[in-house]
C-alpha cells in the first residue's frame, strides 16, 4: 500500500508539473541582433516617472471648481508636450507593466511561479541598453531589472521592503522618499566628479518608481482623499524635480521626461483583470525630440476631461518601450512587440523614417529565430504533449479502479517495450527537454498495468455515472444544484441548509466592498463560541484601526495568529463522540475563517457546518433503517472496510455523487479562488499589512482550504471514498488572460489534479483529528476509605 501511494504521488506530481511545459513555457527568444537607428537622436537622456496604480481618469478628470489637481502636468498637456492614454494588458500587475513599459513585451506566462519579484527569464530592456541607468523606488520593482542588466550599468536605489504597510499612516511618504533621494542625488554628484562625469554623458535614463498611489488605493480605494492627495504630491514632485534636472544639465534642451502608469485600479481598490479602469493608464511626455501640443479643430469625442480641443494620441503599453529608446539613441529591446508612435516624436522626416525602418527590423529578428513564426511554434508541442498526459490521466485513474475492483488477468506483453522504444527514438530526433521523455513514456507502463486487467466492465459500471455526474455539476450552476438537492429528503434542517448555502454562489467575489457588520455573530455560547465571538470583531476592530490611521493593534495581530496556530489543535482536546468533536471542529476552523473575511462569505462555514450535521443524521438513519447500528464515536476503519461497506448498499452511489458535489461547493461556492487571483490584501489585514505576496497568499489558500477540511471531516464519519475526473480541467487550463483567468483556470486543475492524493493525505489528517484526543494532564481518581 506504502509503494502505491508513492507511485501515485510520483505520478501526480509529473502531471501537475506537465501543465508548466505544456502552456507557461516562456514566450522569450535569445539570439536577435540589437537594431539601432544610425542617426543622431533627438535626445540626451530621458527621466521616466512611473506612478503606480494610477488611473487615467483620476489624472486628466478636473475638479467640480474647473481647475485640476496636477497643475503642472496638465499644463504640459495643454502647452509643451504631447499625451494620451496607454492601453495596459492583462494581467494588469506591477510587474508585467513595467516589463511592457521598459522592455516592450507583455506578460511572460512562465512567471506564474514568481508572483510579483521578478521575471523568471532573462531578458533585454531599455534599462540594459542604456549607458547608465539609476534607479529610485520599491525593492518589489527594480532589482528586476538590475538582474537582467547586462553589466553593472543598472543602479537600483530601494527603500526597505516593511515601508510598504498597508496600515501606514501616510504611504506617501514612499514618493517623497524617491523624490527627496533624486535631489540628493544630484546635490552629491557637485562633489563626486566621477559621478559627475557619468551624468553629463548621453544616452542616460533615470527612472523613479512612485509606489505611494499604489498603496493609497489598495487601502483606501481610488476614491479617497488619500489617493487624490498623492497624486497631488506626485505632480508637485515632478515640476520641482524637472527644475532640478534642468538645472543640473545647464538647461541644454536635451532632456525628455515620460510620465505613465503601469495599471489602473478599480473603485474597490484591486488590480489584475481588465476593466477600463485597470488598464487606462495616462501617458504624457514632453522635453526634447516631442512634439508640443496640438490644436484640433474639430472636438475630438472622449471622456470628460476638458481636453477635446488639444491632440490626444493614444498608444498600446509596449509601445512606450520603442519611443524611449528612439528618443535616447538606443537599441529598441530585442524581445520588444511595441509600434514606435510616430505622433509623439519632433523630428525629421528621414529620423521617424530610419526608426520605424528599425522597429521593423527588430521585430523581424524576433521571427528569424522562431523560423515558423512567434506563436505558431512556441506552441508547436501543445497537441503532441498534451495528448501524452491525457493518456496518462486516463490510465493512472483506470489502474487505480483497478486495484479497487481487484481484478487481474495477464495480456500479450511485448507491444509495450516496442512503443517505448519508437517514443524514445522520436524524441531523441526532436532534440526534447528531459520532462518530455517522462510525458510520453509515462502512460506506458501505466497502461500495461491496466490492460494486463481484461474485465473491464466493473470499471465501465463504475466510472461512467461519476464523470456523467462531474460533468453535470461542471456545467451546471451551484446555486441551481443546492437547490434541487434540498428535496431529495424529508428533512426540515437539510432543505433550509440547502437554501441557505444556495445564496454564496450568487454573491460577488471582487469589485465589492468590505462589510464587516455581517460578521458579528451571536456571543451567547459558551467555550468556543467565545473564541468565534472574538474573532467576529477582531476584523472590524482592525479595519476600524486602519481607517483611523492607527495602525495595526498588537493584540488583535497576537489573536490572529494564536487562533491560526491553535485551529488544529484545540479539536484534539474535545471528546471524540461524533457531535462534540465535530461541533469543535466548526467552531476552530470558523474562528480563522472570520478573521480572513471581510464579507458576506464569513456566513459560510456555519451555513455549510450545519448542512454537514444534517448529512450525517440522513445517513445515520439509513444505516438504522438498513439495520447497521449508528456509531456514536469516530472510530478508524480501513479502506478495504469502506470498499465493501460502500458496495454493501446500493443507495451509497448517491452518497458518493453528494460527496463529491459537497468538495465542489466547499471550493468554489464563495469563489475564494478568484479572489486569490485578483489582488486585494484587505482579508488578510488581521494578520499582517507589510506587502507579502506569499504569506499573504498562504493565509488566502488556508481560507479556501478550511471549508474542504470541514466536508472531508463530515467524510471521515461516513467513511466514504471518492475518485475525480482530471481532463476537463486539463483542457481549460489557459496562459492568457488576466492573472484572475490564469490562476483561477490552474488553481482548478491543480485542485481536481491533486484530489486522489490529497483526500489520501487529509483523511489521514482528518482522522487523526476526529478520533484522536490530547490529554494534558492525568486525572487519578481518589477512593475514600
Amino acid at each position: 500500500m506504502i509503494t502505491f501511494f508513492l507511485v501515485g504521488l510520483a505520478v501526480h506530481v509529473v502531471f501537475f508539473l506537465s501543465i508548466f511545459d505544456i502552456y507557461f513555457t516562456s514566450p522569450l527568444v535569445h539570439g536577435m541582433t540589437p537594431q539601432t537607428t544610425p542617426l543622431a537622436p533627438p535626445s540626451s537622456r530621458l527621466v521616466l516617472f512611473v506612478a503606480d496604480g494610477l488611473r487615467a481618469d483620476s489624472l486628466f478628470t478636473l475638479l467640480p471648481d474647473g481647475s485640476s489637481r496636477t497643475p503642472y502636468l496638465r499644463s504640459v498637456i495643454e502647452e509643451t508636450g504631447t499625451w494620451g492614454v496607454s492601453h495596459t494588458r492583462v494581467p494588469t500587475e506591477s510587474r508585467p507593466g513595467h516589463v511592457a513599459l521598459i522592455a516592450g513585451f507583455y506578460e511572460d506566462v512562465s512567471a506564474v511561479a514568481k508572483g510579483w519579484k521578478e521575471n523568471p527569464v532573462e531578458f533585454d530592456s531599455v534599462f540594459n541598453e542604456s549607458r547608465n541607468t539609476w534607479c529610485w523606488g520599491s525593492p518589489d520593482i527594480l532589482p528586476m531589472f538590475a538582474k537582467g542588466a547586462s553589466g553593472n550599468h543598472v543602479h537600483t536605489h530601494t527603500y526597505p521592503a516593511e515601508e510598504e504597510d498597508f496600515a501606514s499612516t501616510d504611504a506617501s511618504r514612499l514618493d517623497t522618499w524617491v523624490f527627496t533621494q533624486v535631489k540628493s542625488f544630484f546635490q552629491s554628484s557637485e562633489s563626486n566628479s566621477t559621478l559627475k562625469a557619468s551624468l553629463l554623458e548621453d544616452k542616460n535614463i533615470f527612472f523613479l518608481h512612485l509606489l505611494g498611489i499604489d498603496t493609497n488605493g489598495h487601502a483606501h480605494r481610488p476614491m479617497s482623499k488619500e489617493y487624490l492627495d498623492n497624486i497631488v504630491l506626485v505632480d508637485r514632485g515632478v515640476a520641482e524635480l524637472v527644475d532640478v534636472i534642468e538645472d543640473f544639465f545647464g538647461r541644454d534642451g536635451r532632456t525628455t521626461y515620460v510620465f505613465t502608469s503601469d495599471h489602473g485600479m478599480t473603485n474597490w481598490g484591486s488590480h489584475g483583470a481588465g476593466h477600463p479602469s485597470e488598464t487606462l493608464t495616462p501617458l504624457v511626455v514632453w522635453g526634447s525630440g516631442v512634439s508640443k501640443a496640438q490644436r484640433v479643430t474639430e472636438p475630438q469625442l472622449f471622456e470628460d476631461w476638458k481636453l477635446e480641443h488639444i491632440r490626444r494620441v493614444d498608444v498600446n503599453q509596449a509601445d512606450i518601450a520603442p519611443l524611449m529608446a528612439s528618443l535616447v539613441g538606443l537599441p529598441i529591446p530585442v524581445n520588444s512587440v511595441g509600434v514606435l508612435p510616430l505622433l509623439y516624436l519632433n523630428s525629421s522626416d528621414k529620423f521617424k523614417a530610419e526608426s520605424m525602418y528599425t522597429n521593423a527590423i527588430q521585430v523581424l529578428e524576433q521571427f528569424k529565430v522562431k523560423m515558423q513564426g512567434l506563436v505558431y511554434y512556441h506552441t508547436y508541442d501543445r497537441f503532441f504533449l498534451g495528448c501524452s498526459v491525457v493518456l496518462g490521466f486516463v490510465g493512472w485513474t483506470s489502474y487505480v479502479i483497478l486495484i479497487i475492483l481487484r481484478t487481474h488477468a495477464s495480456l500479450n506483453r511485448r507491444y509495450f517495450p516496442l512503443k517505448q522504444v519508437d517514443e524514445t527514438l522520436f524524441l531523441l530526433l526532436q532534440r526534447s527537454p528531459i520532462t518530455y521523455y517522462i510525458y510520453c513514456l509515462l502512460p506506458v507502463p501505466v497502461w500495461y498495468s491496466v490492460l494486463k486487467d481484461y474485465q473491464l466492465a466493473p470499471l465501465l459500471q463504475f466510472t461512467f455515472p461519476v464523470c456523467l455526474f462531474l460533468i453535470s455539476v461542471v456545467f451546471c450552476l451551484l446555486t441551481a444544484a443546492l437547490v434541487l438537492l434540498s428535496v431529495q429528503f424529508r428533512s426540515l434542517s437539510w432543505f433550509v441548509a440547502c437554501l441557505c448555502l444556495a445564496f454564496f454562489p450568487l454573491m460577488p467575489v471582487v469589485g465589492r466592498e468590505a462589510n464587516l457588520h455581517l460578521k458579528q455573530l451571536p456571543t451567547c455560547l459558551p467555550q468556543q463560541m467565545l473564541l468565534v465571538a472574538v474573532c467576529s470583531f477582531v476584523p472590524l476592530l482592525t479595519h476600524s484601526s486602519l481607517l483611523q490611521k492607527r495602525g495595526l493593534p498588537l493584540l488583535n495581530q497576537i489573536i490572529s495568529w494564536s487562533t491560526l496556530a491553535s485551529s488544529i489543535l484545540v479539536p484534539l482536546l474535545s471528546s471524540t463522540r461524533i457531535f462534540y468533536r465535530l461541533f469543535s471542529i466548526f467552531l476552530s476552523l470558523t474562528s480563522t475563517y472570520l478573521l480572513l473575511s471581510t464579507g458576506s462569505e464569513a456566513l459560510f462555514p456555519p451555513v455549510l457546518s450545519w448542512l454537514m450535521f444534517a448529512w450525517i443524521n440522513i445517513e445515520q438513519e439509513a444505516l438504522l433503517t438498513q439495520g447497521v447500528p449508528g456509531r456514536q464515536e469516530v472510530e478508524s476503519v480501513t479502506s478495504n472496510m469502506c470498499i465493501s461497506y460502500f458496495f454493501l448498499f446500493e443507495n451509497k452511489k448517491q452518497t458518493l455523487y453528494r460527496q463529491v458535489f459537497f468538495i465542489i461547493t466547499a471550493f468554489f461556492g464563495t469563489g475564494n479562488i478568484a479572489s486569490i487571483n485578483s489582488f486585494d490584501p484587505a482579508s488578510v489585514y488581521c494578520f499582517l499589512t507589510v506587502f507579502n505576496p506569499f504569506i499573504m497568499g498562504g493565509l488566502m489558500m488556508w481560507k479556501v482550504l478550511i471549508p474542504f477540511i470541514i466536508v472531508m471531516c463530515t467524510f471521515e464519519t461516513c467513511h466514504n471514498k471518492c475518485l475525480t475526473s482530471l481532463q476537463h480541467f486539463f483542457f481549460m487550463v489557459q496562459d492568457y488572460g488576466s492573472w484572475l483567468d490564469i490562476g483561477t483556470s490552474i488553481s482548478h486543475y491543480v485542485i481536481v489534479m491533486s484530489m486522489t492524493i490529497f483526500l489520501m493525505l487529509l483523511s489521514v489528517v482528518t482522522h487523526l483529528l476526529t478520533s484522536k484526543r490530547l490529554i494534558l494532564w492525568n486525572r487519578h481518581k481518589m477512593h475514600f476509605p
